[in-house]
């Protein structure tokens, strides 16, 4: 009962508690992660008996058979109504308790006669009656009878000793078990003190919750200009960063530009003066030739007609090239300078550095309205604060704390006068066992000693010593059983009765729950109050709060808010309306101003710039005019061949001076070859491949200035008009970021409070433990199988007694005996 109350109590405790706390929900992105702390209990929420349990299911199954109706639930609510007035319902009332009634009349029935049959039967025997004359008359079947008799009281000896074993065990586990509730109880206590002591801390932990939701909170607010700042920045990249890639591009392809136009002009200047140095070289062989063949051998056939070929050869050496037509490059290369005394590169680093301050430029301009948010949620902060302040968990805790304390000082302080009766019980029990085995031992023993002692071959009159004092423990395990047996049945009635009430009416109910249905019967309790509970914990009796539901939810360790359906007391949606925490903040950033427009990517003067480039003629160079003057290679001379034939044909000569310097000659063609021609024509085709190549880079160039300043138009034109559309996308998301940490945290504070906190698991063990545990399975189990043993015992003293008194006759020696004549 007083487990029951702490029950109440801690009910009304919980509704107090957690109708006057203060909310908090969500749960976060990723980053925030919260967790109430676990509350650890001692006591088992099950009951195993062990292997004697079978014994205990056995005993119920009897009961069932005896008892088979079902739980009584209207008969016992019109009881409760009528302020246990059971004078309109006994009819109900003996018709369910027929069963028992029976089985006790039988057992008083039993407790009055086998005194008075006792007697009369002592009375009967003094007289000679009743088997009292020691004399035996001689039958055929005599030993057939013997035999039957001696087999019948050795089974039934044997089912007498299984019950008194059951009541040994029922007696001892009963004693064991008394002694282990000290334990049971302390383990229940510490586990509704760490209920009481955990549910503060755990409230402590959701309040404390707040700051590390605001630490992140602020950590992100400090952090606008890599968040929000960088949104932005990553936002306008696509649009912005190849603009300004294509700008840098092209100042190089501009210096790129140059430098070609420099290195082509300086190639044809050097193209130009081998070119110029290699026709004065032939010139001068020409001459020499020409000179030497004026000699006079030239006149002498077969000589003249070599002369006169070589003669015609000379036109060989004449080498024409139009590069000295070719105008020079200067004042084209003197535009590109001009343009390029303006830095296009650093326009465009300006361009890049203007659109990355846009971070630096967000956080700038926010400085005042993240100060603003701040002390909003730091305000925030304090109204929790107080709100925790102002719950009286401390004083509410307190003096249930003192409940606690004292209830618990009143359990120890009574205990050990339990355990003392409870000696008391089992010494009692145990002196029943031994009367019982006291019994049963003196059967055993005329058993043994009648059958072992017996002579087939003596006469009634002379049998052994030990036969008789086979047939004399028999009768006085009769005179026994007579004296003590009705003593063990009333012991068997008085428990019998108790405890299968107990068990058919609050364990099998209260297993099932049937035994909280009626208590949840409206009006029951109190006749003003449609359901008892919530009459209590709210004093609103017409919210259908049931003792069945709240047990069952605290069995499945649901929060004492759902368990006691406190919305009704205290709504914490209501409570925890995130608007009224985040209203503001959003209100701050839907204001917010982040202006963006004066973002340049590219200034006038590098507009200019390109313009200009544009505008240079290098895209109008007659290159084919180049590339037909650098195509034409001195390597069509061929000199090394003409080298050949001359020498050739001066072998041909007659010996002289003529010979001699038309292969000296020879020798000088071949070296204007080696040192002139092979080197000119080398650079002549690297002078046609740099054109080729300034020529085609140079031929889409206008079209690809013209590309860019319609891209950088097209991306300064969206910073100016509908950057702020990407401000607004971004400032929501941050935004949100901001407010879903509140959000998660509100949420989680909502959930942890109606499902988690003050989960109310101890109070179901508490009860369990005082019914299921101490009630039932440590007191009417073992008592139930206790009567049943004993009972079981005594019960089958009667056909024992029969069949003892009968079998004495044939193991005690008589007196007398009949005598045949032959």
């Amino acid at each position: 009962m007083a487990l029951t109350l702490c029950f109440l109590l801690l009910l009304g405790l919980c509704g107090t508690t957690v109708s006057e706390g203060l909310p908090s929900p969500t749960k976060s992105p990723d980053v925030l992660e919260f967790e109430l702390p676990a509350m650890n209990y001692e006591t088992k929420d099950s009951y195993d008996a062990g292997p004697i349990g079978g014994l205990f299911q056995m005993v119920r199954v009897f009961l069932h058979v005896v008892q088979p109706n079902p739980f009584p639930e209207d008969t016992l609510r019109k009881i409760l109504q009528e302020k246990f007035d059971i004078s309109a319902d006994y009819e109900k009332i003996i018709s369910y308790e027929i069963g028992i009634i029976i089985c006790a009349v039988l057992g008083l029935l039993f407790i009055i006669l086998m005194p008075l049959v006792g007697f009369c039967f002592g009375l009967c025997r003094c007289c000679n009656k009743c088997g009292g004359e020691m004399h035996q008359r001689q039958k055929k079947n005599g030993t057939c009878l013997r035999k039957y008799f001696a087999v019948s009281l050795l089974v039934i000896c044997i089912l007498i000793s299984i019950g008194i074993v059951y009541g040994f065990v029922a007696n001892h586990h009963l004693k064991t078990r008394m002694e282990r509730t000290r334990n049971l109880t302390d383990s229940n206590f510490k586990d509704l003190r760490t209920l009481l002591h955990g549910t503060p801390a755990q409230i402590d932990y959701i309040l404390g919750q707040y700051t590390t939701t605001k630490e992140r909170a602020f950590s992100d607010l400090d952090n606008i200009k890599s968040l929000l700042g960088s949104g932005i920045h990553e936002q306008l990249k696509p649009k912005v960063v190849p603009v300004l890639e294509d700008i840098k591009a092209m100042a190089e392809a501009i210096k790129e530009t140059k430098e070609a136009l420099l290195n082509v002009n300086s190639t044809l200047d050097q193209l130009k003066k081998s070119t110029a140095q290699l026709n004065t070289s032939l010139s001068k062989v020409k001459g020499d030739l020409e000179q030497s063949l004026n000699d006079p051998v030239c006149t002498v056939p077969p000589a003249a007609a070599t002369c006169n070929d070589i003669r015609t050869s000379l036109s060989q050496l004449d080498y024409n090239n139009n590069l000295g037509q070719l105008p020079s490059l200067d004042e084209h290369i003197d535009r590109v300078n001009n343009i390029l005394r303006t830095n296009l590169s650093s326009q465009v680093q300006k361009g890049y550095k203007s659109f990355n301050d846009i971070p630096e430029m967000v956080q700038n301009q926010t400085t005042d309205l993240i100060s603003g948010i701040k002390s909003t949620l730091n305000s925030i902060g304090s109204n929790i604060g107080n709100i925790s302040k102002q719950i009286p968990i401390q004083d509410k805790l307190s003096n249930f704390m003192d409940y606690i304390n004292s209830t618990e000082t009143y359990i120890h302080r009574s205990l050990p006068t339990l355990e003392e009766y409870d000696s008391y019980r089992w010494l009692g029990g145990l002196v029943a066992c031994c009367l019982l085995t006291l019994i049963v031992i003196f059967f055993y023993l005329g058993l043994l000693c009648g059958t072992f002692g017996y002579d087939q071959n003596a006469t009634p009159t002379r049998r052994g010593c030990i036969s008789n004092t086979g047939g004399v423990f028999l009768m006085v395990g009769v005179g026994v059983s007579f004296l003590f047996c009705w003593i063990l049945m009333a012991i068997v009635v008085v428990t019998f009765v108790v405890g299968g009430n107990v068990e058919k009416l609050v364990c099998e109910p209260y297993q099932n729950r049937k035994l909280f249905q009626v208590l949840d019967t409206p009006y029951l309790l109190n006749e003003n109050w449609k359901f008892y509970l919530s009459g209590m914990v709210f004093n609103k009796p017409d919210i259908n709060l049931t003792f069945e539901q709240v047990y069952r939810d605290c069995k499945e360790n649901k929060g004492i808010y759902a368990t006691l359906k406190l919305e009704n007391s205290y709504n914490i949606s209501e409570h925890l309306n995130i608007q009224d925490y985040t209203g503001n903040i959003i209100n701050d950033f839907e204001n917010m101003q982040v202006n963006i427009d004066n973002v340049v990517l590219l200034d006038e003067a590098g507009r200019k710039h390109l313009l200009d480039f544009n505008s240079s003629g290098i895209d109008k160079i007659d290159y084919d005019a180049y590339l037909a003057a650098v195509n034409k290679t001195p390597g069509e001379l061929n000199l090394s061949l003409f080298a050949d034939n001359l020498e050739a044909k001066a072998n041909d000569l007659p010996q002289g001076n003529l010979k001699q310097s038309l292969k000296s000659t020879a020798e000088t063609i071949r070296t204007i070859y080696h040192d002139q021609v092979i080197p000119l024509e080398q650079s002549m085709n690297t002078a046609y491949k740099t054109i080729q190549e300034l020529k085609h880079n140079s031929s889409g160039l206008p079209a690809r200035v013209t590309n860019i300043l319609s891209s950088l138009d097209s991306a300064q034109d969206f910073l100016i008009k509908h950057v702020s559309s990407v401000i607004v996308q971004e400032m929501k998301k941050y935004g949100n970021t901001i407010i879903g940490y509140f959000e998660h945290y509100l949420q989680w504070v909502k959930i942890s409070i109606t499902e988690h906190m003050a989960a109310c698991k101890p109070v179901a063990t508490a009860l369990d433990s005082a019914v299921d545990v101490f009630l039932c399975s440590y007191i009417t189990d073992p008592v139930n199988l206790f009567w049943f043993g004993i009972g079981k015992a005594t019960i089958f003293l009667l056909p024992a007694i029969i069949f003892a008194v009968k079998l004495a006759k044939y193991y005690r020696r008589m007196d007398s005996e009949d005598v045949y004549d032959e």
